[in-house]
């Protein structure tokens, strides 16, 4: 990575320290537009019967005994197995912290306590950085071959705790490809610390650069009368409002919001603690309130390589809203969430969220769906995300500056090698 004055910036390797607690706010469902290539049933209706009887998410094998090796999930147990046979000099302890890295973090995926694209790929990012640290090379084995097994085992446990989103997937596309230009006359320790140099050097560039640049070009478009409507919770959204605000400029925000995550509440009171006034309201009154707002600002888990924004759901009816009514609508995206697959609907790709997050309804003393799963022609359909056609995006904002949607095959195109 280069600053502008020409000299490289070599980014602070990063550690096995938690997330900021900002980034760890407990949630039922997604946060910041995840996004996954989950396939749901071949019918909207047909909601398999598993389902119904439990909607919880998966449950994580326990790390309370890591001798019970029946207990645990296939793919952690064959990580731990690949030192099981002692060749590998303290073994035991380094496998250990390896599995309780990674189990931790499946179960935070799994209970959502870390949700939001760039939250959950920066925790893979940090736990996969320790079993670098940790790992070692069996005898007999090419190091890049067997750590790209182990990075495999350890890829399949999480997308069995929760499916993996694009930027998590383009990152481990990344690492993969550096893993593969390991040189085997290379000591292992050296290459251990590159890898990790390598990991730092992603999250400096694609993830906070990436954020810095973005905040500083969206905020120009930010100007005192405006009233600027948002939906649910975006990070990069509410930094942008944030910045325009200390920067003295006067506008109004109207926060819109939706069952059954409610993510707009966590919006509205961050902007509130800045001083920024703000509107509440839900997603049923979007016709009403579009005539006050000047612009919309949406935050996107996913930009697909047809100018499609993949975001919760929601968020491309707002979208279409603001286009019926001729408001522009500005998607904020990192493009390391861009990706070369072409989505037109929301049902091929999606994530299935708890039926009973729809059936419950808060405050409700006899909800009408309390008792849905006993009925056999009835199937609740919690779709985690909506894709939002190029034609409702006035502007994508990225690091690079603004877009159109029909410029996202360039930026793939050009930086193919590092996304």
């Amino acid at each position: 990575m280069e600053a502008q004055g020409g000299s490289k910036v070599k980014a602070a390797k990063p550690t096995a320290a938690p997330m900021p607690a900002s980034e760890h706010k407990p949630s039922s469902g997604a946060r910041d537009g995840d996004f996954t290539g989950s396939e749901l049933p071949s019918s909207v209706g047909d909601v398999p019967a598993a389902q119904k009887k439990k909607a919880s998410p998966k449950v994580v094998p326990s790390l309370l005994n890591h001798s019970e090796a029946g207990n645990m999930h296939p793919a952690v147990l064959q990580l731990g197995l690949r030192y099981a046979d002692g060749s590998v000099s303290g073994a035991n302890a380094r496998c250990l912290a390896m599995l309780h890295a990674i189990c931790q973090l499946g179960l935070r995926y799994a209970d959502g306590s870390i949700s939001g694209a760039n939250a959950r790929c920066l925790a893979m990012l940090h736990a996969i950085c320790q079993v670098i640290r940790d790992y070692s090379t069996p005898a007999g084995k090419s190091m890049s071959r067997d750590l790209t097994s182990t990075l495999n085992s350890i890829i399949s446990f999480l997308v069995e705790c929760r499916p993996l989103s694009v930027s998590m997937g383009n990152a481990i596309k990344f690492l993969k490809m550096r893993i593969s230009q390991i040189d085997p006359a290379s000591p292992e320790v050296k290459a251990k610390e590159n890898l990790e140099q390598d990991i730092a050097d992603f999250i400096h560039a694609r993830i906070t650069l990436a954020d810095r640049h973005l905040v500083d070009a969206a905020v120009t478009k930010v100007v005192t009368g405006d009233v600027i409507l948002t939906y649910a919770y975006s990070h990069v959204v509410a930094e942008i409002l944030q910045v325009a605000a200390q920067q003295g400029r006067q506008f109004r925000v109207i926060v819109m919001d939706s069952r059954p995550e409610l993510e707009g509440r966590q919006m509205m009171s961050k902007l509130i603690r800045a001083g920024i006034p703000c509107t509440y309201t839900h997603i049923n009154a979007a016709s009403y309130i579009i005539r006050e707002v000047t612009k919309v600002f949406l935050g996107a888990g996913a930009v697909m390589s047809n100018g499609t924004v993949v975001g919760r759901t929601g968020s491309a009816a707002v979208a279409m809203m603001a286009s019926v009514s001729n408001k522009p609508v500005l998607v904020c995206c990192e493009s390391y969430k861009f990706h070369e697959r072409v989505l037109l609907d929301s049902i091929t790709h999606n994530e299935l969220g708890d039926p009973e997050a729809l059936a419950h309804v808060a405050g409700s003393l006899s909800p009408s769906l309390s008792a849905w799963s006993e009925q056999p022609r009835l199937g609740l359909l919690n779709l985690k995300y909506d894709t939002m056609p190029a034609e409702y995006v006035t502007m994508i904002v990225t690091e690079f500056g603004m877009i159109p949607p029909t410029s996202v095959p360039v930026i793939l195109r050009e930086y193919r090698q590092e996304i």
